[in-house]
């Protein structure tokens, strides 16, 4: 659903050399339309691996979340840290591959270099977003707690300072800008081997 949306929004709207600004808007849009509506899948995944509830089967889940609302919960955080690591990312992104060389994009390197410029900006992206990410685990960990973003933001500060908002911030790192970084140059390589450019 992101790629699908990023591909349509940039042939669409998009220039062939997209600006930082584009980018980001392009990233932002596409990865709000995906994540609102995959939250669902999310929280069932958050709360089953978080072991906190106790889910023996996901045939009853619905049942056992607080139906509609519950499987929504979280939704504004997650697009706060989902909206602008993917407006970040696809910013960075473009950026890294700017600054190659135009030499340098053979057929053979392409791969590497698509991987690379995907890594910096993981990492980047990801940095800057893990306060966000921080807030929406707790909100759908801990719902009946952490019931609004002020409120969650000042649990997390109350209870840790400001280093609580960047707790886990390693493994996330290495799992998104691994995830993104593959993502985007599998990506690439689809559009160019499908002529969709």
């Amino acid at each position: 659903m992101y790629f699908s949306s990023v591909h349509y929004l940039q042939a669409r709207f998009g220039s062939k050399d997209p600006t930082p600004l584009e980018s980001i808007c392009f990233g932002v849009l596409a990865r709000s339309f995906a994540g609102a509506t995959l939250l669902p899948v999310t929280v069932l995944k958050t709360r089953y691996e978080s072991g906190v509830y106790a889910y023996n089967s996901f045939v009853f889940l619905n049942w056992a979340l607080d139906f509609f609302l519950g499987l929504f919960s979280g939704l504004v955080p997650t697009l706060m840290r989902d909206a602008p690591f993917s407006g970040i990312y696809l910013m960075f992104y473009t950026q890294a591959k700017k600054m190659v060389p135009s030499s340098m994009h053979e057929h053979v390197l392409i791969v590497p270099i698509n991987f690379s410029c995907g890594i910096i900006a993981g990492i980047l992206a990801s940095a800057i977003t893990q306060p966000a990410d921080v807030i929406k685990t707790k909100m759908q960990l801990y719902p009946q707690r952490y019931n609004t973003v002020p409120i969650a933001v000042t649990l997390v500060f109350k209870d840790s300072g400001v280093k609580g908002f960047f707790v886990g911030m390693v493994p996330r790192v290495l799992r998104r800008t691994l995830m993104a970084a593959m993502a985007w140059t599998v990506y690439e390589q689809v559009i160019s081997f499908a002529k969709l450019k």
